[in-house]
């Protein structure tokens, strides 16, 4: 399978450039695999597809301030830093541009208080592996006062409101990127969707460069995921296998939570407590073994993601599905519309 054939035409202008206020008034493209049916509504109308028997799994990840702009110590050239997957407690793997200036042994500086050295090369990623030098407080409290929210290329608008680019559910730092399908929901939204009797789950996957990656190579199989850090406690791994077992409908919001419940989920179906990487990549052909319905926005042409929407819904389906909602206008990516597939 080609990755040309899950492009798709996208004018530049239905790319949304700012979250729509409130976060459940986006619009949601409801499609129903067995029947066909294809519906227009508002997010908040998802209370109403929504019943008792079905379970809610969000990723409570929380995304970190990832992008930091340095100088070379040693020339005074200007870098720019993405922080792309932790370590230990200095040590992270990042992208830097331009990377050619970017050399092992080189130390940048991004405040007074906080420095770097490249001490390897990531040959995987074409990234660096920088080891952080704090002067004062931990690394986490330097990035909140001097990174920035790591939007993606395509938003060109600056975000006015960092929290705008994260769950109401985050929890855990360590995410490189939103898990976008979650910008939807509002607190008070959730409120009364659990008062409705629908349960929520949290699990946790670190998104990364391996959820946007673009594929590169002609022939999808031969495309590598770079790995990504997931984690289902084990409370959780129970009340799930047991929800399955009562025959209730098991709703992934996101890309990230759907890799990350097929990943901890052995053949038999079985989900298992897991902290660790995976670098699970879902196209045409994949059997689910635990996901029943998925709540996700409308991603970029030739991606993974929609090569997992594509192994869920049917490529066709998938494509006559963004077609239709580039014609009814539709805004896509990060802050745009979403999509209920059940």
């Amino acid at each position: 399978m080609n990755t040309h054939d899950f492009y798709y035409e996208l004018p530049e202008e239905l790319i949304a450039q700012t979250p729509a206020e409130p976060r459940d008034s986006s619009r949601l493209l409801v499609f129903d695999r067995k029947t066909g049916k294809i519906q227009h509504k508002i997010f908040h109308d998802i209370i109403d597809l929504l019943s008792p028997n079905d379970v809610l799994v969000v990723n409570n990840t929380r995304v970190i301030p990832a992008r930091l702009y340095g100088v070379k110590e040693e020339t005074g050239a200007k870098i720019e830093i993405l922080l792309l997957k932790r370590h230990n407690l200095t040590d992270y793997e990042c992208l830097a541009k331009p990377g050619k200036k970017a050399k092992v042994g080189s130390v940048l500086k991004f405040s007074d208080k906080l420095c770097g050295e490249i001490i390897d090369e990531v040959a995987e990623i074409g990234g660096k592996k920088i080891r952080f030098i704090v002067k004062e407080g931990t690394l986490e409290n330097q990035l909140e006062k001097i990174g920035e929210m790591p939007l993606p290329p395509y938003i060109k608008k600056k975000l006015e409101n960092g929290e705008r680019y994260q769950t109401v559910y985050n929890k855990i730092p360590g995410s490189s990127a939103a898990p976008t399908a979650g910008l939807h929901f509002t607190k008070e939204l959730l409120e009364k969707i659990k008062n409705k009797g629908i349960i929520v789950e949290e699990v946790l996957l670190d998104v990364g460069l391996g959820t946007f990656r673009p594929v590169s190579e002609e022939n999808i199989e031969d495309h590598h995921m770079h790995s990504e850090k997931i984690v289902v406690r084990e409370d959780v791994a129970k009340r799930l296998n047991e929800y399955k077992a009562q025959g209730k409908r098991i709703i992934a919001v996101g890309t990230t939570s759907v890799r990350t419940l097929e990943s901890a989920t052995d053949e038999n179906g079985v989900i298992h407590p897991v902290n660790k990487e995976t670098n699970i990549f879902i196209y045409p052909g994949y059997k689910f073994k635990f996901v029943d319905s998925i709540i996700t926005n409308f991603h970029l042409p030739e991606s993974t993601l929609i090569m997992l929407i594509s192994a869920f819904a049917g490529r066709e389906e998938t494509l006559k599905l963004y077609n239709l909602a580039v014609k009814e206008k539709y805004r896509f990516f990060s802050f745009g519309d979403s999509m209920f597939i059940e």
